[in-house]
């Protein structure tokens, strides 16, 4: 299981990482080729839902690295089940049915959240 976590888990990170960065660096301009959604948001939540995002991707990996309080892993995933939960509630309250992504993302970060349980 270990492993299954650490593939499973370091690919959500790194996803997460990215996109939450992008939020967190770019432009609504420069967002919008990616993320049809900024336009409706405001930059202050755009930037807030990055920095989760990243800080999300780091409660992935740190605390079962360092062994420091391993059950935040957890929370970070059931977190991201959630994040994208809402997000597929806004894409859909929008009227874009491409959901594929997001319903994928949240599957994976039940699968991680299962995982991440192995160990508690």
């Amino acid at each position: 299981m270990n492993v299954a976590y650490w593939l499973v888990a370091g690919l959500l990170a790194a996803f997460y990482l990215y996109g939450g960065g992008l939020k967190l660096v770019r432009s609504r301009e420069r967002l919008r080729p990616m993320m049809a959604w900024v336009d409706s948001t405001p930059m202050p939540a755009v930037r807030a839902v990055g920095l989760l995002e990243v800080l999300g991707a780091a409660g992935l990996v740190l605390p079962p690295l360092t062994g420091v309080a391993p059950v935040l892993a957890a929370a970070a995933a059931v977190g991201f089940v959630v994040l994208q939960v809402g997000a597929t509630a806004v894409h859909l309250r929008m009227g874009d049915r491409r959901v594929a992504l997001n319903l994928t993302l949240l599957a994976t970060a039940a699968v991680t959240a299962r995982l991440a349980t192995t160990w508690l």
